[in-house]
């Protein structure tokens, strides 16, 4: 007969919150070198919030041959260049972004583009994105995340109890800023599909700290007798296998889509691993220190099951 392979030992008895001032006060320091950076350095914001030129293409001749493409625009020096499919195979979407010089120089470095590109494809669209566009695709990829960390709160804060809800917040509050963080120090593009990563992200992280704090709210009834933090540590244990085999697992699925999946997903993809490593990494080493701190208790539960 043979035995189901563990990943993870069972049973484990690992003390993960020995070391918790070590992790907080190192991951205090992440969040305020990521927002430093972000201020300081920027982010390299991508066409959809600089402004530029979108074009429609259509092949003549089959499908349209996106590294062919990128290799004739290459020669043009246009800086960065977004090249991704588009509805049918033989349709493609190009992004430009805005040239230097005035209008007249931007229309004749567009008109070069357009005389190249028709001997092979039908120009069946031709859209400016100015910078007003640009900033209010900022301002509304801003106030997203905004709103998504104010409903994940409220959801928390109505679920469990004030204590629970404060810890899920900033872990979920490091999550986001320090995937943030990474983009402004590597100076990778920051465009709307790196917005919804770190929505998706957000997600992710709830959703671990959660299956942890139902476990630690289970224990509380159940061990009357056991102080918050080794009721803690046996949470984290029980839970371990889970987090560590649906992190993985996701990894596996994100590695493929940023090794395979082209230029298009790789900025999406890389946020999301990112993430998913913060988010695990949170989910035990931040979120659970936290509410161990603000020493949550059975009498805690029962209060808030009475009311």
């Amino acid at each position: 007969m043979l035995r189901p392979i563990h990943l993870i030992p069972e049973n484990t008895k690992i003390n993960f919150l020995k070391y918790k001032s070590i992790f907080l006060l190192g991951s205090l320091a992440m969040v305020i070198i990521s927002l430093l950076a972000s201020f300081i350095i920027g982010l390299n914001f991508g066409i959809d919030f600089r402004g530029g030129v979108l074009l429609e293409l259509r092949s003549i001749n089959g499908n349209a041959n996106i590294s062919e493409l990128r290799k004739n625009l290459e020669d043009f020096n246009l800086g960065e260049v977004s090249i991704q499919e588009f509805g049918q195979p033989s349709d493609a979407l190009v992004r430009i972004q805005k040239q230097e010089g005035d209008e007249k120089s931007q229309d004749a470095k567009l008109n070069e583009v357009k005389n190249i590109l028709s001997n092979s494809y039908e120009i069946r669209r031709t859209e400016f994105v100015g910078p007003t566009v640009g900033d209010e695709l900022k301002r509304n990829g801003f106030w997203a995340v905004i709103v998504s960390l104010v409903g994940i709160l409220l959801y928390i804060w109505f679920r469990f109890e004030w204590q629970f809800a404060v810890s899920a917040i900033l872990a979920l509050f490091h999550d986001v800023i320090a995937t943030i963080g990474l983009f402004a120090f590597t100076g990778l593009e920051f465009n709307l599909s790196t917005v919804a990563a770190v929505l998706t992200i957000a997600g992710y992280s709830i959703n671990d700290t959660v299956v942890i704090f139902d476990r630690v709210r289970e224990n509380l009834r159940k061990y009357s007798d056991i102080k918050i933090y080794e009721l803690t540590n046996i949470s984290i244990n029980e839970t371990l296998s889970r987090t560590i085999i649906t992190s993985v697992t996701t990894l596996l699925a994100l590695l493929s889509i940023y090794l395979f999946g082209g230029e298009i997903l790789k900025g999406f993809s890389l946020a999301m691993i990112l993430g998913v490593i913060f988010g695990t990494y949170s989910s035990i080493y931040i979120a659970n220190p936290i509410l161990v701190a603000l020493n949550v208790s059975q009498r805690t539960i029962v209060k808030e099951e009475k009311d």
